[in-house]
């Protein structure tokens, strides 16, 4: 069991950060390079409207993404305090009761994504001739939740164990199957846009299956039907930690419709502009979400453990490493982003330089305030950590205000432009909060330990 996990209680703990997220960092950019290869075999294979397609459903799914990783999240942050304390039996009716919960989220889930996916396009003003390719796109990996839902589940308890080895292998070999699936069923079949949702679900499912193998070896995950047996605390601490989390992701995702709303209504071209950016802004978070996980689980652990000060001492070495890496990053975006953007657009030529002119600048933008971002990151991270998922959930709300008040009003005053720094505002409103409260959390948690 030590072989794979990970004990953060002890050692350097900029190291412990650094080596835990790299593998993480790996994974991340594979399952990047897959999204990135499913919109350049669209957009390259299909055209233009079929790029819009998905950028029309770009928020839509994110919803699906994160309401499945926000509550297996959640729910790591306790599965991470027990493996700090070494409380293994608590850990396996943990892992038995999130598992409960995951199953009845899954069902609700499924049943209401199916009902909102029209209308929510609707809302959303998708311009007729890309709301089809939307709409299928979505219906695919809507019905793939239990497949989404459980990856991230089984990813989610190997990360709070210590163990992100796993999670890059099981992505790698994600990649790998999702590319050759987009090159056959794409460019071979045909099947457009359903050809890449279906790549995108039988992924996930072989990277489930490479988690669930590893799983095999670890003796504090292996439950019995009696750690599934429902237990009211253990229930409500979870939904406690992973409800705040999903509904963080949540309104974040509604405040990105409302922005998407307002560039549908600039014409498809702008939308192809805009989508050929927000698939870039993946690879320009990875780093940030890797280090995200690798605090949650350090933070975690050690507070199980009642060491504050190990806690004060990694967050700020996750600072000062994320902020290396984001300026680093913004570097390459700034120097490389039109050549990397090009590979996602093909069409007329005309059409195509103004695809390109508008997601060029939209990139430069967000590589400028790169660094706003990765502290979001830590310092949310940090919080989660701690067991304190509400605040959190407040910053998404400050997200949606940020984000939505600077869709509406700064397109009036700067037309197109305007749009470009709702995503920089949302990140900065959320920072600031997440950053000032970290200080009193910790502050406040370390004076009570000590009385």
């Amino acid at each position: 069991m030590m072989e794979k996990t990970k004990n953060f209680t002890q050692g350097n703990p900029a190291k412990l950060l650094l080596f835990f997220a790299l593998p993480l960092m790996v994974g991340n950019l594979f399952q990047q390079m897959y999204t990135l290869v499913d919109t350049i075999i669209v957009g390259q294979g299909v055209g233009v409207e079929a790029l819009a397609s998905l950028g029309a459903s770009e928020w839509l799914c994110w919803l699906f993404f994160g309401l499945a990783t926000g509550l297996t999240q959640g729910f790591s942050i306790l599965f991470s305090q027990y493996y700090g304390a070494g409380k293994y039996e608590d850990l396996k009716k943990t892992i038995g009761n999130a598992l409960v919960l995951s199953a009845a989220a899954v069902c609700l889930m499924v049943f209401c994504g199916q009902l909102m996916i029209a209308p929510a396009l609707r809302l959303l003003k998708t311009p007729e001739n890309i709301f089809a390719g939307s709409e299928l796109y979505l219906r695919i990996l809507w019905a793939g939740i239990p497949i989404t839902l459980l990856y991230n589940f089984a990813s989610a308890l190997l990360r709070a164990l210590g163990d992100s080895k796993t999670p890059l292998i099981a992505m790698v070999v994600a990649a790998f199957v999702n590319i050759g699936l987009d090159l056959l069923f794409v460019m071979g079949f045909h099947w457009g846009i359903a050809g890449a949702a279906g790549a995108t679900l039988f992924a996930q499912g072989c990277a489930l299956l490479a988690c669930l193998w590893a799983m095999k070896s670890l003796d504090c995950v292996h439950i019995s039907r009696k750690h599934a047996a429902p237990e009211k605390d253990i229930l409500k601490r979870l939904l406690i930690l992973g409800v705040p989390v999903m509904f963080q992701n949540t309104i974040i995702s509604v405040g990105g419709m409302v922005v998407q709303s307002v560039v549908n209504g600039f014409g498809f071209l702008f939308v192809a502009g805009f989508t050929a950016t927000n698939k870039l802004y993946g690879l320009l978070e990875v780093a940030a979400t890797s280090f995200g996980y690798a605090i949650t689980t350090y933070v975690a652990q050690n507070y199980g453990a009642g060491n504050y000060e190990r806690i004060e001492k990694g967050i700020r070495s996750g600072i000062i490493i994320s902020s290396v890496t984001a300026l680093t990053i913004s570097a390459l975006m700034l120097i490389f982003g039109k050549a990397i953007l090009s590979l996602f657009v093909s069409g007329e030529p005309a059409q195509t330089e103004q695809v390109l002119d508008i997601a060029r600048h939209y990139l430069n933008i967000m590589s400028y305030f790169l660094i706003v971002l990765y502290a979001l990151y830590v310092y949310r991270s940090g919080l989660q950590g701690l067991g304190n998922t509400v605040i959190p959930m407040l910053s998404g709300l400050a997200e949606f205000i940020m984000r939505v008040t600077a869709a509406i009003i700064f397109p009036r005053f700067l037309g197109q432009e305007g749009i470009f720094y709702a995503e920089i505002l949302a990140w900065t409103g959320a920072a600031v909060l997440l950053a000032v409260s970290y200080y009193v959390v910790i502050g406040r948690k370390r004076q009570r330990s000590a009385h």
